[in-house]
């Protein structure tokens, strides 16, 4: 309730600079950060939740058809301050709604300029979600090394996929996001789609875990036999470019800024090009990422804000999911059992995960 009452006030706050008499929330991550950790999707892919949250200054109204009113009342909503009003399943819900605030000033997050005034809001996030989030990559990271720990030479892409979501999903994690990549396709993608490709010796496995609406990134790579001189050069350096990200990450600074000491990182290890190959992450916690960043972005790290780097450079990646603190950031996604390659930086010693050789 504390976490409700928190979140209520900022967009309480925020109605009153807008002067807006109440904001309607559409989407799948805003309904998930109001309600604390509620779902309102049927379809996981879509961007519209089954539910709309009616923000008002004295009270919180969800709209929903009458499908789907006892089970989010039940299930989603818990003992939540909020109304639910029945829509006939045949009536068109925003239409319904429409009619319920007409004459009034009534925000939607389905407009881009709204959603823009909204995202900021959820950056730093409340203790409790914080709690959750540690509980949610440790979860994810874990099951991510278990599948890569236990496959063998021959199993295919997609056959790999198929066990990080069965693992997943068995802890009520959604697997929004499921990259696979065996061997050359490694090297050729950024963003490898899992396919029928058979492991030979090198796989990689990212995951983009949602639960609560909260989502985590991580990425780990496995060798079967030892890892080639070119391939451990190329890792280790990566691991550098993302200890710069990571530690960079402290609350106040500019994005940009910090983006631009992971390209000068890029240089240092004499791959000045490749961070012109894939982005580099950003912000993340309700959305896989808030946006990416980017050398001119001037917003700057808030307190608790949640950043997903995901440095790479041919062949090797380097990606775990972080919330940021005044004096150092600390990793959600870090398991005991993955091996680490040390990296000093900023007078320490900062750990980042090792290519497994198996």
């Amino acid at each position: 309730m504390k976490e409700f009452k928190e979140k209520i006030g900022r967009l309480n706050r925020l109605m009153e600079e807008e002067k807006w008499d109440g904001v309607v929330l559409t989407r799948q991550h805003n309904f998930s950060w109001l309600t604390c950790g509620g779902e309102n999707f049927v379809a996981v892919n879509s961007e519209e939740g089954i539910g709309y949250l009616l923000v008002e200054k004295e009270k919180v109204t969800l709209f929903t058809s009458n499908i789907e009113a006892l089970r989010l009342k039940e299930e989603e909503l818990g003992e939540l301050p909020i109304e639910v009003q029945e829509i006939p399943w045949w009536k068109n819900l925003a239409d319904s709604l429409q009619e319920t605030v007409k004459g009034k000033e009534v925000a939607w997050d389905s407009h881009p300029s709204v959603e823009e005034k909204i995202t900021p809001l959820r950056y730093s996030l409340t203790a409790s979600e914080v709690e959750r989030y540690f509980v949610l990559g440790r979860e994810c990271a874990r099951e991510l090394e278990w599948v890569l720990m236990g496959v063998k030479e021959g199993v295919k892409e997609r056959e790999v996929a198929g066990r990080i979501s069965k693992s997943l999903l068995s802890l009520g994690i959604s697997p929004v996001v499921i990259l696979v990549a065996a061997d050359e396709r490694i090297e050729k993608f950024r963003h490898p789609l899992p396919t029928d490709n058979p492991l030979k010796k090198m796989l990689m496995g990212v995951v983009c875990g949602r639960r609560g609406g909260l989502t985590v990134s991580v990425t780990r790579l496995i060798s079967l036999g030892k890892v080639s001189a070119e391939l451990e050069r190329k890792h280790r350096a990566v691991c550098y470019v993302d200890t710069v990200f990571i530690s960079s990450t402290v609350v106040g600074r500019s994005i940009g800024e910090i983006f631009k000491e992971g390209v000068k990182a890029y240089t240092e290890q004499g791959y000045p090009e490749e961070w012109k190959k894939h982005h580099q992450g950003g912000p993340t916690g309700y959305r896989t990422r808030e946006f990416k960043a980017t050398k001119g972005e001037n917003r700057k790290v808030e307190f608790r804000q949640a950043f997903a780097w995901n440095p790479s450079i041919t062949g090797t990646k380097s990606e775990d999911t972080i919330i940021a603190y005044d004096e150092s950031p600390l990793i959600v996604t870090s398991t005991p059992t993955w091996p680490k390659v040390k990296v000093e930086y900023g007078r320490r010693i900062w750990e980042r995960p090792d290519i497994l050789a198996l």
